[in-house]
C-alpha cells in the first residue's frame, strides 16, 4: 500500500487522512471537484489533486480510500471495485490507525470538533497524531502526524464509520437525531453509540445531561468502565459550578469524583462550550498533563475553524462564520452570542441537506429566538435533489421568527447586510457554501 488515493480528497476528514498518509511516507494524490483551502495546502505539501473524476486518475493505484459522499457511480470507484485494488472508506482507514494506538475518539452528535480540537490543543506536549474536523489554531491544520503514544480523532457516526475503531478512550458529548436518511430512527443511532461504547476499551466519557447518553450508559454492565460529566448532577463522577460569564470570557471551578480541580477560563461563548471542556480536563488529567498547562491552554483556546470564527470585527461589522446546521447546534450557539455580544445580531442561515430539514423540521421551531433578524438562503443540497418537498416558506413558517426575510441571491444579500449604519453582528451560519459567502463579504467589508 504505497499508492494512495482519495476520492473526494478535500472533505476536511479526507484532507486530514491524505496529509497523515503523505507523513507516513506514501504516495498520495486524489481527486475532487471543487477546491479550497485544504486542497491549496495539501498542493504545496506535494499532493497531486485532479480536478475531476476520471478513472485514468487511479492508474498505479494500489488502495482506494472513498468519502462518504461519493456514491458506487463514481468512474474511480467503479473502477476500484473492479480492479484488483484494496478499497476502503474514510472511516476505515481512520479506524486502522488510530487503532495501533492509543486511540481517543471523540463521538457525539454535536461538538465532537470543538471538544477534539480542544483536546489536541491540550495535549500537544505528547506529541499526539491528530485527525479532527476543523482546522486547529496551534497547528494551524485539521491532521498532524505525532511520535507519541496518543491518537486524538473524531468519530463520525453519520453513516456508521466509528464502529470501526476500537478506542482505549472514548467521549461521547451527545445523542440527537440526525442524518436520519442513513440512520432511518433515532432506536437505530442510539444502537450504534451503544456498540461503540462496547468496543471502548478502557474508559469512556459521557454527558449525563443528555437523556438519550444516560439511557445507554445505565445499560453498561461495567460501570467502572463509565464516567460522567455533567453541569446539572453533582453525583456526575466530573461536575462544573459556579459559572460567570465577565466580558468575553466564562469562568467555572471543576470538580473531578467530588473534589475540586481547579477555576477554568473559556474564552470561546456558550454553555455548550464548558461541556465540550469538560471531558478533556479530565482526559488531561489522566494522561498526565500539568494543571497549570492544561488551565492555559483552555483559557488560549480560539476555537476550532468555523466554529464562532471571527473573520472581521471592526467599528462597523463583527462578522463570523460558524458551523451549526442541526437545530441544537443553532440554539447552543446563539445563547451563547447572546451572553457575549451586545450589538443587534443578524443570523444568515444557509439549511443544509433537503433530508435534514424534512426529517428535523419541527426541531427547527424557536430556534433563532436570540437573533434580532434572520435572514434564510435557499437550502444547500450537497449532492441531493430537492425531492423531499421542502420550501424555504415552510421552513420560515416553522421557525416562527417575528423579523426574517428570504434571500435567494449572494448579490441581493449584500446589499441587505449594507443597510445601517449601526454596529453590526452578523453570523454566516451553516454546513454548505455559506462559509465562502461569508469570507467574501468580510474582505469587501474589510477593502472598504
Amino acid at each position: 500500500m504505497k499508492n494512495i488515493f482519495f476520492i473526494g480528497i478535500n472533505g476536511i476528514g479526507m484532507s486530514g487522512l491524505a496529509k497523515i498518509m503523505l507523513e507516513l511516507g506514501y504516495n498520495v494524490s486524489g481527486s475532487d471537484l471543487k477546491k479550497n483551502y485544504m486542497s491549496t495546502e495539501m498542493e504545496k505539501m506535494g499532493i497531486k489533486i485532479y480536478d475531476s473524476h476520471n478513472e485514468k486518475n487511479i492508474i498505479g493505484m494500489d488502495t482506494v480510500v472513498v468519502s462518504t459522499a461519493i456514491t458506487e457511480d463514481n468512474p474511480e470507484y467503479k473502477k476500484a471495485l473492479k480492479g484488483n485494488l484494496l478499497v476502503l472508506k474514510r472511516g476505515e482507514l481512520l479506524a486502522k490507525l488510530l487503532n495501533d494506538k492509543l486511540g481517543i475518539a471523540i463521538a457525539g452528535t454535536h461538538g465532537k470538533t470543538t471538544t477534539s480540537s480542544m483536546l489536541a490543543t491540550v495535549m500537544l506536549e505528547k506529541d499526539p497524531t491528530i485527525v479532527v474536523g476543523g482546522i486547529v489554531s496551534d497547528i494551524k491544520s485539521n491532521a498532524k502526524y505525532g511520535q507519541g503514544k496518543y491518537f486524538v480523532a473524531e468519530a463520525d457516526e453519520s453513516d456508521n464509520s466509528f464502529l470501526y475503531m476500537k478506542p482505549e478512550y472514548s467521549v461521547v458529548t451527545n445523542i440527537e437525531e440526525d442524518h436520519m436518511e442513513k440512520h432511518g430512527s433515532l432506536e437505530n443511532i442510539k444502537k450504534s453509540f451503544d456498540k461503540f461504547i462496547s468496543q471502548t476499551r478502557t474508559e469512556v466519557i459521557a454527558c449525563l445531561d443528555c437523556k438519550n447518553v444516560e439511557e445507554i450508559i445505565n445499560k453498561v454492565n461495567d460501570n467502572k468502565k463509565i464516567k460522567t460529566y455533567s453541569l446539572k448532577n453533582k453525583d456526575a463522577d466530573i461536575y462544573a459550578e459556579n459559572i460567570e460569564i465577565k466580558g468575553n470570557k466564562t469562568y467555572f471551578n471543576v470538580f473531578i469524583l467530588k473534589k475540586f480541580v481547579g477555576r477554568f477560563i473559556l474564552s470561546i461563548p456558550g454553555k455548550h462550550n464548558i461541556y465540550n471542556s469538560l471531558p478533556v480536563i479530565y482526559l488531561a488529567i489522566k494522561m498526565g498533563i500539568v494543571l497549570d498547562t492544561i488551565v492555559e491552554k483552555i483559557e488560549n483556546f480560539s476555537g476550532a475553524k468555523r466554529r464562532y470564527d471571527i473573520l472581521l470585527d471592526n467599528e462597523s461589522y463583527k462578522i463570523i462564520d460558524d458551523y451549526a446546521h442541526h437545530p441544537t447546534e443553532i440554539k447552543a450557539t446563539l445563547e451563547g452570542a447572546k451572553s457575549i455580544e451586545r450589538e443587534k445580531i443578524t443570523v444568515i442561515f444557509q439549511p443544509h441537506r433537503f433530508s435534514r430539514v424534512k426529517f428535523l423540521l419541527d426541531k427547527f421551531k424557536g430556534v433563532f429566538e436570540n437573533a434580532d433578524q434572520l435572514i434564510l438562503l435557499p437550502v444547500y443540497g450537497a449532492g441531493e435533489k430537492d425531492d423531499f418537498g421542502i420550501s424555504l416558506k415552510k421552513l420560515a413558517e416553522k421557525i416562527d421568527h417575528k423579523n426574517f426575510k428570504i434571500i435567494l441571491g449572494e448579490e441581493e444579500l449584500e446589499k441587505e447586510l449594507l443597510k445601517g449604519d449601526y454596529k453590526k453582528v452578523e453570523i454566516f451560519m451553516g454546513a454548505g457554501s455559506i462559509s465562502s459567502i461569508a469570507h467574501r463579504f468580510a474582505k469587501k467589508i474589510e477593502g472598504k
